[in-house]
């Protein structure tokens, strides 16, 4: 690795020629664009039926074909491996996200925006090999209820457990099929013997399959040596940034036409897309919030947020509405500055281990009920119960979303709507087969794509994360998470209009 003196505000390239001791697969099916789901989002599906033969054609549970298998193995020769790369200075608290550029010979190159003075160290990741990555995507399409859920059935002193997924094996025994009425988001459990579709009274996450890998396989996931693993540079892997002289003409680098949402300077989140982001803390946060109903909807990296503000407004009293604490919903009112926050999780596929089906709510349904207005506040975010099943179950929860998004932009233009994206996390074996960050990229992308030019905020927790010093969590750890929040906030109240 070179050192390389470089101006300020310059993009610089910083060719990391790694050797790679395994070639490749990744993203074959990923132009979103283009892609079109097969199914017709306008079917409403009834709401129970017993027919045994209803399961979406995506959950297609088959190896490849011998001749797939073939093309498959031969575009491993092309395809690379999962890295990634980001800038730091601890003295300074900075830190920016890298892009990754593949060469497709076995090299790479690590570009980075260069947006401080003074030195800055290289960090380079290797997450999967790209036979790893091979055997992700053949999970993806092989087996899509490696990750299970169950349902409890009650009618009187009668009681039946079975098992649920969007994904079930064709089987002789009967379904009930819950598609929800309004979206059309598949769901299914397969009935009970002696009860009735109608006697369905929980959802639960039951487990997930073991030996799902081959001893080959398994030695694809070694933590410490191939799975999300620091390497280590052949040589210099620092670099000095230098003052801009009078008259130097900036440098775009070649290799990619984008560049990072933001970086850290000081500790601070400083955002490149145009967004003033201000420190708050608890006094201008009620202030920022004042008369605002603030709606989360999402996962437990969106319940974090909420626990955010409920620790840190002590205005802000939460109601207790005797939910479950993991699943919520729930709702917390600051009286005295009219603030009013809610949560709720997404419908399924969710990993809560128990919660009541009467809870079991869609983002989309949950958009199209809001009136709206402009001291309304809509976040969501929805990614980390995703990771095991096909994409198509992704990307038609998103359309929905989308739909929904739109027509309360249309009814109420002055909604505020702020999506948080995926971030990477902590890996081993049992996470990667299930929540890998290939898998979350993968989905990561897909939002971006579909909420493209919609008047919409994104929150980009990938590259928050990325650029941040701390190690990866699924819950990012509270200088992030504070970070993100005046993130959000700064969008809720930017600078010019209070």
């Amino acid at each position: 690795m070179k050192a390389t003196f470089c101006t300020r505000r310059e993009i610089c390239a910083l060719f990391l020629f790694l050797t790679v001791f395994v070639l490749i697969s990744v993203l074959h099916h990923m132009d979103i664009l283009e892609f079109q789901p097969k199914f017709n989002s306008t079917i409403i599906m009834p709401r129970v039926s017993t027919h045994p033969n209803m399961i979406r054609s995506f959950c297609t549970f088959q190896p490849l074909s011998p001749e797939d298998a073939l093309e498959e193995r031969s575009s491993q020769e092309v395809w690379g491996d999962f890295l990634l790369a980001s800038l730091h200075n601890r003295k300074l608290e900075a830190g920016v996200a890298g892009q990754v550029v593949d060469h497709l010979n076995g090299s790479y190159s690590a570009v980075f925006s260069l947006l401080w003075e003074g030195d800055a160290q290289v960090e380079v990741t290797l997450v999967h090999s790209g036979e790893a990555i091979s055997v992700l995507n053949r999970l993806n399409r092989e087996q899509p209820d490696r990750m299970y859920y169950k349902s409890l059935f009650r009618s009187g002193s009668l009681s039946e457990t079975t098992l649920c997924n969007a994904c079930l094996r064709p089987t002789q025994q009967p379904l009930c099929n819950y598609t929800d009425l309004r979206t059309g988001e598949p769901w299914f459990c397969y009935k009970p013997k002696s009860l009735s579709c109608d006697a369905r009274i929980n959802h639960f996450r039951a487990g997930s399959k073991a030996n799902l890998l081959n001893a080959n396989e398994n030695k694809l996931f070694q933590s410490g040596v191939n799975l999300k693993v620091y390497i280590r540079a052949s040589g210099p892997s620092s670099v000095s940034v230098l003052p801009q002289r009078e008259g130097q003409l900036k440098e775009k680098s070649s290799t990619v036409t984008s560049g990072p949402s933001g970086y850290y300077y000081q500790g601070v989140w400083r955002a490149l897309g145009g967004t003033t982001v201000r420190k708050f803390n608890a006094s201008t946060i009620s202030q920022c919030l004042k008369g605002k109903v603030v709606h989360m909807y999402g996962d437990s990296t969106i319940r974090q947020w909420f626990e955010f503000f409920d620790a840190t407004l002590p205005g802000l009293k939460e109601f207790d509405l005797h939910s479950l604490r993991r699943t919520g919903p729930y709702m917390s009112l600051d009286y005295a500055n009219n603030i009013f926050v809610t949560y709720r999780c997404h419908g399924p596929p969710i990993h809560y281990y128990s919660m009541s089906t009467r809870e079991l709510r869609y983002i989309a349904n949950e958009l199209d009920d809001l009136v709206g207005g402009p001291n309304t506040v809509v976040v969501f975010g929805i990614w980390a119960h995703f990771g095991s099943f096909p994409m198509e179950i992704y990307i038609r929860r998103l359309q929905s979303i989308r739909r929904a998004v739109v027509g309360l932009l249309d009814r109420a233009p002055g909604t505020l709507v702020v999506i948080r994206t995926a971030n990477p996390r902590y890996l081993d074996l049992f996470v990667s087969l299930i929540n890998s960050d290939w898998y979350s990229l993968q989905r990561d992308k897909v939002l971006r794509a579909i909420f493209k030019g919609l008047n919409v905020h994104l929150i980009d927790a990938w590259e928050m994360t990325l650029a941040h010093h701390l190690p990866h969590n699924i819950h990012p750890p509270p200088p992030i998470i504070r970070s993100m929040i005046n993130y959000l906030l700064s969008n809720i109240c930017p600078q010019n209009g209070g």
